[in-house]
């Protein structure tokens, strides 16, 4: 009776981990389509490390970048979700140097609050 007991609890255990990689999966994918669908990746990547067309400097940072500055800023999930929806001013950039410079348009005809602040979420998620 205990080894059935064990096994079973062995079982579900593998299953939970199997769930949440679906649903960690599952989430990558809707984010992905997200950004595809807003025009976020005309100008940003996801892997730090990719240039821009002919070689140049990207357009605007990775995400992975982002994540990895972001890390230990405090309201960063707020401050990014401001930029996301209102854009950037290319005179206060902070990634001068790593990427060409130009401002991010204001994107809240393309997405929502709710959308801006899910995908800025799953972005400052990929330092980890």
């Amino acid at each position: 009776m205990k080894k059935s007991v064990v096994l079973m609890a062995i079982g579900a255990a593998l299953m939970a981990n199997g769930l949440a990689a679906k649903e960690t999966e599952s989430q990558d994918v809707k984010m992905i389509n997200l950004a595809h669908q807003s025009g976020c990746v005309t100008c940003h990547s996801i892997a730090s490390g990719g240039s821009g067309p002919a070689g140049l400097k990207p357009i605007g940072p990775a995400w992975q970048d982002v994540a990895k500055k972001y890390s230990d800023v405090e309201n960063a999930q707020e401050a990014l979700v401001t930029t996301v929806l209102n854009g950037s001013s290319p005179y206060a950039s902070h990634w001068k140097g790593e990427v060409s410079g130009f401002a991010m348009p204001p994107n809240s005809v393309v997405i929502n609050k709710e959308q801006a602040n899910e995908l800025v979420s799953w972005i400052l998620h990929l330092a980890d």
